[in-house]
């Protein structure tokens, strides 16, 4: 039974006298300095809203569980993948990216798909995307991308110039632009689609051997997408829609689940792969590399508190555990860096106290003091290892095997051997669509570079011309009939023999 007379208190405790009304000098006098609890109050106030995420504003998330149903021992040691039937707990985030956070769920972007497992050996994220590849490949490129996604310095408004100038001048981004185009990129909700970690990542086992995998989230809700003339009409009748969807579901009782596969590949393998392994705009044929089942992820508790635990979640993919690593793909590698920057500057330096952050297990470091420390700072403890007061150890065991390096020149690589084929798979994307599929995928290019303004048009245009041609030609030619573009001009942008 709740207490009828529950006091209301200050933030230190004392309990008011008068909530709604604030000291004054009167009636009608001016208000007095002295009225402390109308200062915290607007204080506090003022400072409700901590900085927005710069990627991924806007999303849902909410508690689950993760369920292992087959054996992957052989690949890794991680704790929480072995034994079948073992019961992780986790947090899970989903989010548009290119948005601020009243942005509308249905835009065409990509989704963002965190997860936080909280194994037994700290906590675990996986920070992917509902996309197996992204638009660039090197990290140097991200902040110059992310400004081409979010407002034009000038106009303060979205411009399809802008990423269109980007794209056109990158067409490494063309595999992640053709699925962005398709339907995928407008999915009905967070439910229906799938989600990947979309680097590669690595594997080791007991034995201390490595492999190399990608993670695949299949969703058990059936993939589900938006056309564009729906995705529109949400934007305006029900922005929130997809956030609505989750946690109404799990309101009901209809968790959602996805599938967990992974893909291996060899460090021998890795040296005779067509492309790069390691590079994000490329996929690996699930043919010569199939999926391989390793448990079911179940959502089935919403957050009682949006701000306390989805605005204030923080995954980073250098939070690995052991039995999973890193591998040498550059954005992954860019990642583990500007991520947990991100959250020190957003949430402060500790922000991994915060509970839906906290590892539940024991933590024993020798970090110390920083904005908004509240777990006792370490008492009188010593703050410097080593040191001759307490029996903390370092344990070898946790060591991972060397990391096979690809070259003893250190230099500024911008490819390597067939790193400059941005084309086949974008192509071989394109033509596993089916007909109507293939007709959306070229109806939602011609509306979004329809948008293209300003004296460069025509030339943005004629170069991402060039890169739809060299990817299909009859992709090509669906694009540049939509945008009207004459036979002559077209004869410019045909892919040379």
């Amino acid at each position: 039974m709740k207490d009828n007379n529950k006091k209301i208190t200050t933030a230190s405790g004392a309990p008011v006298a008068y909530y709604q009304d604030s000291m004054s000098a009167g009636p009608r006098g001016p208000l007095l300095l002295q009225d402390y609890f109308l200062h915290e109050k607007l204080a506090q106030f003022n400072r409700e809203r901590i900085p927005e995420r710069i990627v991924h504003a806007k999303g849902s998330g909410a508690y689950g569980t993760f369920t292992v149903t087959h054996d992957i021992t052989k690949y890794t040691r991680a704790k929480f993948l072995n034994q079948i039937g073992k019961q992780t707990r986790l947090f899970m985030r989903m989010s548009t990216v290119g948005g601020e956070r009243g942005s509308a769920d249905s835009e065409r972007d990509p989704r963002g798909f965190a997860i936080k497992f909280y194994t037994e050996d700290g906590n675990y994220d996986l920070v992917g995307n509902n996309t197996p590849v992204f638009f660039i490949k090197d990290p140097r490129k991200f902040p110059d991308f992310i400004h081409t996604q979010k407002r034009d310095p000038y106009t303060n408004c979205k411009s399809a110039t802008m990423m269109w100038d980007f794209w056109s001048l990158n067409p490494e981004s063309l595999h992640q632009v053709t699925t962005l185009m398709s339907n995928r990129g407008t999915p009905f909700g967070f439910r229906h689609m799938h989600g990947y970690g979309s680097h590669t990542f690595s594997m080791i086992n007991a034995a201390n051997e490595r492999v190399y995998v990608k993670f695949h989230f299949r969703t058990e809700q059936g993939i589900k997408n938006l056309s564009a003339k729906e995705a529109t009409e949400l934007r305006g009748t029900d922005p929130d829609y997809a956030q609505r969807d989750l946690y109404t579901s799990i309101d009901k009782g209809e968790f959602p689940k996805w599938k967990l596969f992974i893909q291996v590949m060899t460090e021998e393998q890795t040296k005779a792969f067509r492309w790069n392994p390691f590079d994000l705009t490329k996929v690996w044929s699930q043919k010569e590399y199939p999926l391989i089942e390793v448990g079911i992820l179940e959502l089935n508790e919403n957050p009682d508190n949006y701000h306390a635990h989805v605005e204030q979640a923080a995954f980073a993919p250098a939070h690995v555990v052991d039995g999973i690593g890193f591998s040498p793909d550059k954005m992954l590698q860019g990642r583990i860096l500007s991520y947990p920057d991100a959250h020190r500057y957003r949430l402060g330096s500790n922000f991994e106290q915060i509970p839906v952050n906290r590892c539940p297990y024991m933590v024993n470091n020798y970090h110390r003091d920083g904005q908004m420390r509240v777990d006792g700072n370490g008492g009188s403890s010593p703050n410097y290892f080593p040191n001759s007061f307490d029996n903390s150890i370092e344990d070898p065991a946790y060591a991972e095997p060397a990391l096979q390096l690809y070259s003893d020149k250190a230099d500024f690589y911008d490819r390597n051997e067939n790193d400059d084929d941005h084309y086949t798979q974008p192509g071989d994307l394109y033509r596993l669509l089916e007909p109507k599929e293939k007709q959306d995928l070229i109806d939602n290019i011609v509306d979004a570079m329809s948008g293209i303004e300003g004296p460069k048009r025509e030339e943005i245009i004629n170069r991402q011309l060039c890169h739809w041609f060299r990817a299909d030609m009859n992709l090509g030619m669906g694009v540049a009939k939509g945008l009207n573009f004459s036979m002559d001009s077209l004869a410019e942008h045909m892919p040379k023999k």
